[in-house]
């Protein structure tokens, strides 16, 4: 009938003129609200719902209310999150090469890790991809060291010393157990109560990180020898990422890169001002002797040397970091 027409006509037009909801893209990190990592994603999120219209709505979930790294890995997988900002620990269950940065004494001061990045990022991008991850970010937390209760100066020093590792890490489990030092690996979310509770006594991190996950109270020995270089990934989940509209994604992308680059440039800042203010409240920075600093290089280069032989790092990406730092240095 006519009325039946004009109901139905009236019902599409109204269906048409109704918003579709926005696509809620869930992302659980440790990082704590108000650090720098959650202001710089916060602005990212608002840049992303400003560009779609809000048609794609980042939600984040900070400070470790999701779980860890590998709680937050397998929510991903059941749909539960649609993405992690994590370490590159923990994503090496899902691609090894996620922790080729971190491989000991490998990149040795910012110019390297500068030249190194601008041509492995996209390498490690294209890894991800292969393997249903989107990385939409990669971005540099500094230079980790030993702190401890406790000088760490020689061999004999770091005898019975209660090292914390993060869960996963094999970089790390294997350069300790090479030299001959007994590991505790924990998520990170339980270390601050294993400091407290004395079950871990020395933790490898950078200064920022010390102070941002509030360890540097019971750690006021720190050796002044950079071991490694530790960073973050924000990544999505392959299925989820294909849901949203080419356009939007380019807005996720550019929003998200753009976070990574600003949380690059203050890293080396923050990481100054920490250890600034570590000093301040009583931390000792000392030297480590040079005959054991030396065996410790010595160890991270048969380390290297072992993960390349046996391709538990891509050859064809340490071979593109080596490229990278044979190249001359800005000047």
């Amino acid at each position: 009938t006519r009325m039946t027409r004009l109901l139905f006509s009236a019902l599409l037009s109204l269906l048409l003129a109704t918003p579709a909801a926005a696509q809620v893209i869930k992302i659980a990190t440790l990082a704590p609200d108000g650090s720098a990592w959650m202001r710089e994603l916060r602005a990212a999120a608002a840049e992303v719902k400003q560009g779609t219209a809000g048609r794609v709505d980042v939600k984040f979930y900070p400070g470790g209310v999701m779980g860890n790294d590998a709680v937050v890995l397998r929510k991903m997988r059941l749909g539960q999150l649609q993405g992690g900002v994590l370490t590159s620990s923990e994503l090496s269950l899902v691609y090894p090469d996620a922790t080729a940065y971190s491989l000991p004494f490998l990149l040795g001061s910012w110019d390297d890790v500068a030249r190194v990045r601008a041509s492995v990022d996209p390498l490690l991008a294209k890894g991800f991809e292969q393997r249903g991850i989107r990385m939409l970010g990669v971005s540099g937390l500094g230079f980790a060291y030993l702190m401890s209760d406790r000088p760490l100066r020689t061999r004999a020093d770091m005898d019975g010393i209660k090292l914390w590792i993060p869960s996963n890490d094999n970089i790390a489990a294997r350069t300790f157990k090479m030299g001959g030092i007994s590991t505790i690996p924990l998520p990170l979310g339980d270390v601050f109560t294993s400091l407290q509770t004395g079950l871990v006594d020395t933790v490898v991190n950078t200064p920022s990180g010390a102070i941002v996950l509030q360890w540097h109270g019971k750690v006021k020995h720190m050796v002044d020898l950079p071991l490694t270089f530790v960073v973050g990934y924000l990544v999505l989940d392959e299925k989820a990422w294909k849901k949203i509209a080419p356009a939007d994604q380019a807005v996720l992308s550019a929003a998200f890169a753009g976070a990574g680059k600003r949380m690059d440039a203050s890293i080396r800042r923050d990481d100054a001002a920490a250890l600034a203010a570590m000093k301040k409240q009583g931390t000792v920075l000392a030297p480590m002797d040079p005959a054991e600093a030396q065996r410790w290089r010595t160890l991270g280069a048969r380390v290297t040397a072992e993960m390349e032989a046996e391709k538990a790092i891509s050859p064809d990406i340490l071979a593109a970091i080596r490229r990278a730092l044979a190249q001359p240095k800005a000047p």
